[in-house]
């Protein structure tokens, strides 16, 4: 086939591009800068330059072209502008699903047009075909899956994907990766947000949200603790960054209408029991819904999923938790799975009733 594989720079996308060139296959490396330069680069600086050094020395070492495709505007409409909105309203959002879904198999789609049979990238995942529908299939390495980000892909974007280092786990990938002597074998692995390189994420929403000084309230008796800087610093479960003595003290809540925080010493209580959300508009990769109803889901990205048994109703679909999970923050996405098939998901609210949990 003739395949448009997307290099990071990284072990993964390295290792994927090699594969399908040692298979024969006719390869065309893409880097996307998405780095942001206008736009943070006064907060601190992007490893993009370095990231592309690496992309050159293994397009070099595999004799196939590369092309740099410039995607910053995409970027920002399509992701970084709906995250700055969703921090503003208090919710939690995540940039990484909508730049896969956006952006990866998006924007660059629709740049390379009908010129290539399929894209490939470095992610843990498998595509597998049921007929004529396309699946997404769980990685054998639990820690490394990343179906969770890939949740949002229609089927004409998954059809046309290769994942080729899926059935891989990471050990598997930096061994086959120093045995094809590929000059990233020993480069860690990168961390963070893909548009924001090394800066912090706070940082970059100080920079695009500001600061407005509120009350940490506690939860149970209305009494003010201390001031933040803002609620959409915070994210419900959050442990760390309240600065209050006598703790540990957990975000239960926040009050974006009044700038409120609210924290509590008593997080896993029986009257702070986080065990059901809706998703209002889920996205099925099959294209229609499960007849099933007890099915598992992720909350995150990692290994855990949990049993959920899940109804429709004009709200949406309600997932009833079989255990409790304190993590439940709306604004970010929950990823429905049967067996090993990740059918899809959305963001999660919680019910009418508990919205101000």
């Amino acid at each position: 086939m003739n395949i448009a594989a997307l290099v990071s720079g990284g072990v993964d996308s390295a290792l994927a591009l090699a594969r399908l060139k040692r298979a024969g296959h006719t390869i065309t490396a893409f880097y996307l800068k998405i780095w942001l330069e206008d736009e943070v680069s006064f907060l601190g600086t992007c490893p993009w330059e370095e990231d592309l050094a690496f992309v050159r020395a293994l397009c070099d070492q595999q004799g196939v072209p590369l092309e740099v495709i410039p995607l910053q505007r995409a970027y920002w409409d399509r992701v970084v502008a709906h995250t700055i909105a969703e921090i503003s309203a208090g919710r939690t959002p995540n940039p990484d699903i909508l730049c896969n879904q956006r952006v990866k198999f998006g924007a660059f789609y629709e740049a390379i047009g009908s010129e290539f049979d399929a894209v490939a990238t470095g992610h843990y995942a498998r595509m597998v075909m049921d007929g004529s529908v396309a699946t997404l299939r769980e990685a054998p390495d639990p820690i490394k899956d990343q179906t969770y980000f890939l949740s949002q892909l229609s089927q004409e974007q998954l059809q046309r994907a290769i994942f080729p280092i899926g059935d891989c786990a990471k050990a598997e990938v930096r061994a086959l990766a120093q045995e094809y002597g590929l000059p990233q074998a020993e480069r860690p692995d990168s961390q963070g947000i893909c548009f924001l390189g090394k800066i912090k994420f706070r940082d970059f929403v100080k920079a695009h949200v500001g600061e407005r000084v509120g009350d940490i309230v506690e939860y149970e008796s209305g009494k003010k603790l201390g001031a933040h800087e803002g609620f959409w610093f915070y994210t419900i479960g959050q442990r760390t960054g309240l600065r209050l003595a006598g703790g540990p003290w957990y975000v239960v809540a926040k009050d974006p209408a009044q700038n409120v925080v609210y924290a509590s010493r008593t997080y896993y209580d029986a009257d702070k029991v986080r065990d059901q959300f809706i998703i209002a508009e889920p996205h099925w990769i099959r294209g229609s819904a499960p007849q099933e109803t007890e099915l598992s889901v992720r909350m995150r990205h990692g290994p855990r999923r949990t049993p959920a048994t899940i109804a429709y109703t004009p709200e949406g679909v309600v997932v009833q938790l079989h255990e409790r999970d304190q993590g439940i923050a709306p604004g970010q996405y929950a990823v429905l799975y049967r067996g090993d098939e990740c059918l899809g998901g959305g963001v999660m609210s919680l019910p009418a009733s508990r919205d101000k949990e």
